[in-house]
């Protein structure tokens, strides 16, 4: 089950040409010093947004906050597996995001 997971969450990635999966047991994705998607041990994903954006996404997405290990990620939002059948929108959502770290402040 996670491994057909972790396929659809790497297939995603290589639909995304300015940024690729990083981490062998922990999947990520990360730019300008930020994480912005994360694949949890339980196969799901979470995409990093703003806080305004995060909560416009949580709602229209009928979808929560994402955890990872227990811990509630904030800023990130679970993708639902329904979205999950239509890959090009969930690649704009990570563009998206992509865009929002790369406006934040450099680690």
């Amino acid at each position: 089950m996670w491994e057909e997971k972790l396929k659809i969450y790497d297939e995603l990635i290589s639909k995304c040409k300015r940024f690729e999966r990083k981490g062998k047991t922990m999947p990520y994705t990360s730019a300008n010093g930020h994480m912005f998607s994360l694949f949890n041990k339980a196969g799901q994903i979470g995409i990093r947004f703003s806080k305004e954006v995060q909560e416009k996404y949580i709602e229209e997405f009928d979808t929560s906050i994402f955890k990872s290990y227990n811990s509630i990620m904030h800023g990130y939002v679970l993708i639902p597996e329904k979205m999950l059948t239509d890959l090009e929108s969930v690649v704009k959502y990570l563009d998206e995001s992509f865009d929002y770290v790369m406006s934040l402040d450099p680690k």
